[in-house]
């Protein structure tokens, strides 16, 4: 017996495409998610890929609403920009064409007086 490849149902409409992150953006997102971690400031995240945006949301605990998004939004890119982090209040934070720009505005949370 040989294994044969799926049979597409007949009339069935095509995939959507999704909206991602690519390995360079998702090394930036990653690389910040990892010095928030270590500075007990987020715990989980969670990615969602979706056919008009892509989301990174960072948690401070798994089972909350998550304390800040990072989208990626192509539909954008030629007006606001492409990329946007949103607050946990749903406020927009920061938006721009160039993320490591957009992110800069976490990182400021890092930033702390030494007691």
């Amino acid at each position: 017996m040989t294994a044969q490849p799926p049979i597409p149902f007949p009339n069935s409409p095509p995939d959507a495409p999704q909206v991602t992150f690519d390995r360079k953006e998702l090394m930036l997102i990653m690389g910040l998610y990892g010095r928030m971690v270590a500075a007990g400031e987020w715990r989980d995240y969670g990615l969602s890929f979706l056919s008009e945006v892509a989301v990174f949301a960072a948690f401070r605990r798994a089972a909350e609403n998550p304390l800040y998004r990072i989208e990626k939004r192509p539909k954008l890119r030629m007006r606001q920009g492409l990329y946007a982090v949103i607050g946990p209040e749903g406020q927009i934070l920061r938006r721009g064409h160039d993320l490591p720009q957009v992110l800069r505005v976490l990182e400021r949370k890092l930033i702390r007086p030494i007691d």
